[in-house]
Parts: C-alpha cells; sequence; structure tokens
C-alpha cells in the first residue's frame, strides 16, 4: 500500500500567513505523473501577488510527462556527503530515494528561495509515519517559551470540524497545553477511520527565546 497518490502545491506570501494549495501533483501510475493548477489560481494572482511556478506558466493546462522530475530539481542532491541525515530527519524509505514524488511528500520539498510547500495527503496504511511542522506557532498569544516543549515529548490531538476555514482542522496539545495545529493537508488522515491510534512524537525544535519551529513525528 501506498502513503499518498497526491500531493498539494502550497504557498504563502511568508511566514504567519495563511497556505493556499494553488495546484496538486498526482500520482497516476508507477512513473506517470499530472499536475493542473486549481481553479481560483487567477484570482489569487490578482488579491495576493501569486507568481507562477517558473516551468508551469498555463493555469488551463494539465501538465503530463516528467512533472516530477521538474519539480524534483528542487530536492536535496542524492550525492551531498549528509544526504542520508537528511533522509533519516524526514523519515524517508531508503528503497524509495530514488523516486521524486515520494521525496518532494515526504520532504514537503522547502527550499529558501521561494514560498511553495509540497504536502502530501497521507492515507492511514500500517506503519505509516511521516514529519510534519505544526502550524500556527507564531500566532499564539503568549508565544510558546524556549523550553516548554522537548524533543521526545508525546503531545495529543483534537479534530476540530467545526473550524470556519478548515473542516480538517487538528488542535495539538502538550497536555492542556494548545501547541498549534497539524499542518494543512497533513490533518486529513487524523479524519479516517481507526486515526485516533495516530501518536505524535516531537523529533525536532527550533527556539530562541521562544519556539519557532517544532517538526513531530507521526506514526500510526
Amino acid at each position: 500500500m501506498i502513503e499518498f497518490d497526491k500531493i498539494h502545491l502550497v504557498w504563502r506570501q511568508g511566514a504567519g500567513t495563511r497556505r493556499v494549495s494553488v495546484g496538486i501533483l498526482e500520482k497516476i501510475s508507477d512513473g506517470k505523473h499530472v499536475f493542473k493548477y486549481d481553479a481560483d489560481v487567477a484570482e489569487l494572482q490578482k488579491t495576493d501577488g501569486f507568481t507562477l511556478y517558473t516551468e508551469f506558466q498555463d493555469i488551463h493546462k494539465q501538465y503530463n510527462g516528467n512533472v516530477a522530475e521538474i519539480f524534483g530539481q528542487r530536492l536535496t542532491k542524492s550525492d551531498r556527503p549528509d544526504v542520508n541525515t537528511f533522509y533519516n530527519f524526514w523519515e524517508v524509505d531508503k528503497d524509495k530515494t530514488e523516486d521524486k514524488f515520494y521525496l518532494l511528500g515526504k520532504t514537503q520539498g522547502l527550499v529558501t528561495t521561494d514560498n511553495f510547500e509540497f504536502l502530501a495527503e497521507y492515507k492511514l496504511i500500517p506503519n505509516l509515519h511521516f514529519l510534519t511542522d505544526i502550524a500556527s506557532l507564531t500566532v499564539n498569544d503568549p508565544r510558546l517559551a524556549k523550553g516548554t516543549i522537548q524533543v521526545g515529548d508525546i503531545l495529543r490531538f483534537e479534530l476540530e470540524p467545526t473550524n470556519p476555514k478548515d473542516k480538517y482542522a487538528v488542535k495539538v496539545y502538550k497536555g492542556d497545553l494548545f501547541v498549534g495545529y497539524i499542518k494543512k493537508y497533513h490533518c486529513k488522515v487524523f479524519h479516517e477511520t481507526g486515526a485516533d491510534k495516530l501518536s505524535l512524537t516531537v523529533k525536532a525544535i527550533d527556539q530562541n527565546g521562544y519556539i519557532k519551529r517544532l517538526f513531530v513525528k507521526v506514526a500510526s
């Protein structure tokens, strides 16, 4: 069974702003993928200053062929000496490191030169495990102080179906302390039957006077 066959291309203006899906990269069969922009991209260009992905300039076209390879150009190079550390951090299956679609979904395709993210819609399969970073940390009031959360801490989650912005919203807590939300689209798997058994374990923290980023391992 595969962990995911659909990845949302997500964009935001900058840190602290809302994430919006601007397109979907989908696996049709082994080695075959398609990409298409969402219907409201034209409006987003007008209102939010969204700029199309360089290699995909037609908002009405469904792109076929080597789309995963094109997006895969943003991935960490496999010949880097620290690539195994990178794979271990992102919970990458070492047997799938040649699969660009898989790597984009597992690592979110993050680079420092743009505001795109690749967020997979995970499926609840046996031995599922993936890494996600908690959303809304920067809007907490007060913000979470350094040391509030430690690597290895077990967190808990609650569904929030009445959330006006996302009916799939999932809130994350340490005990009774509200931490933030499961990242958009990563949260959908928490609504599947049996998802109450999913575990959340803190894997890495970026902090100075307060917690800036919090990476959590999700596992079935």
